[in-house]
């Protein structure tokens, strides 16, 4: 259920409408914009009438919402969601902005030398965040999925090397404070989308989450995955578009396109895409980018490596050098073309 305080409700009113809703066994979600309070309620609402809020003071409007996430709904949230991150060595960045963020980085983490090298180049492509992920559990059950504690403090040196925020992966509820201890942004991988203790912990985590769509699961699964973290306290959630399984054979994935806008109409969380690991080669990446830019992404996720040839696992979808800084200069003029800037 959603409910829209006037303009210029007064504290007491809204309070009086929360007060109502914990008495009848919803939980609530405040919002408060620049213009109106929101209040999101979950809860026994096919056994509420609207109108009972209705004609109380201060109320505007009251909807019973059917879909099944509220909290990552637009109408939990009058405004978009900006995730603002900063620390000393990497400044400060927007994710949900005006700008379109990038992140960069390998596929696995191989070693010093090649995290340091994959850092550098990254920054020279001009992105703010640096994501290595750990070897992939479905090419072999003896790898792990997530950094090690030691490649952690690896991946934060590296990134702060080269003035980047760190993004690491995080696959078990266990590990979430040590991932929330190195990194700036934890990320949820496809295959964790409804992992739901894993979840759980990230809402309790204190950096921001970046939340991977399942190859097989719905927008609306997506959206009630994110729910689940930001029920949990966190309110920094972005979401990523990262390909999904389709009776296509020719690429790895199917990058949905589409559900960049729909997310965007669907709800106020950032919205990002992965190319590389949509298409699973490099030479169709850098057209999928472009298409998710122009498709309003608010960032985008894309393997570099030095020499890709030398890479231990899913070398193929990781972007060389040059082309890597090729596809730069053409993402920077398609955004000003679309008026944003990267």
């Amino acid at each position: 259920m959603i409910i829209i305080m006037e303009k210029g409700a007064s504290e007491e009113q809204i309070e009086a409408v929360i007060e109502k809703l914990i008495g009848l066994d919803f939980n609530v979600h405040r919002s408060t914009g620049e213009v109106h309070t929101v209040l999101g309620a979950v809860g026994p609402a096919e056994l509420v009438d609207p109108d009972e809020f209705k004609v109380m003071p201060g109320v505007m409007e009251c909807y019973r919402v059917m879909t099944p996430y509220q909290r990552a709904g637009r109408a939990a949230k009058a405004e978009r969601t900006v995730i603002r991150l900063k620390n000393a060595r990497a400044g400060e960045a927007e994710i949900g902005g005006a700008r379109v963020v990038l992140m960069a980085g390998p596929g696995s983490v191989e070693g010093e030398e090649q995290l340091f090298r994959c850092a550098e180049l990254a920054a020279r492509g001009g992105a703010k965040l640096f994501r290595a992920g750990g070897l992939r559990a479905h090419l072999s059950p003896l790898s792990h999925t997530a950094p090690e504690e030691e490649e952690l403090r690896l991946m934060r040196r590296a990134a702060a090397t080269f003035g980047l925020f760190l993004v690491a992966e995080v696959t078990e509820a266990a590990d979430v404070p040590k991932a929330d201890e190195h990194a700036d942004v934890l990320l949820t991988g496809s295959r964790n989308m409804q992992n739901y203790p894993l979840l759980r912990a990230l809402g309790k985590a204190g950096k921001p989450v970046l939340l991977k769509r399942g190859p097989a699961a719905t927008v609306q699964e997506l959206l009630v995955s994110a729910d689940v973290i930001l029920d949990g306290g966190n309110e920094a959630v972005m979401l990523c578009e990262r390909g999904v399984r389709t009776y296509g054979s020719y690429t790895k994935n199917t990058l949905d396109v589409t559900a960049i806008p729909v997310l965007h109409k669907l709800s106020h969380l950032p919205v990002l895409a992965d190319p590389c690991r949509a298409a699973g080669r490099r030479d169709m990446a850098p057209a999928l980018a472009a298409a998710a830019v122009a498709a309003g992404a608010d960032g985008l996720l894309l393997d570099v490596h030095p020499d890709p040839s030398k890479v231990l696992a899913e070398g193929a979808q990781s972007l060389e050098p040059a082309q890597f800084l090729d596809l730069v200069r053409q993402l920077k003029a398609l955004a000003a073309a679309l008026g944003r800037s990267l």
